[in-house]
């Protein structure tokens, strides 16, 4: 859910921002700056760096698919 807020910015700050994101993009770029400040994305940013780790994925993806494996062995 979102909010609406008012803000205030000085004119050249506003007019720079204009230019550069657009007008019916700001929200969703002044948004994009603010989260990482506001909000606890540690978690986050450890779940990517740890997808980042091409070797740790492999290992895992091993490790996935010796365990689907041995299940599909398991009497029932």
């Amino acid at each position: 859910m979102h909010k609406k807020m008012t803000i205030t910015l000085d004119e050249e700050v506003y007019d720079g921002l204009y230019r550069t994101i657009g007008k019916r993009k700001m929200s969703q770029f002044i948004e994009d700056l603010l989260r990482p400040h506001v909000l606890n994305t540690t978690l986050d940013s450890g779940y990517k760096a740890m997808a980042a780790d091409q070797a740790r994925e492999n290992e895992a993806m091993e490790w996935c698919n010796a365990l689907s494996g041995d299940m599909s062995s398991e009497a029932r």
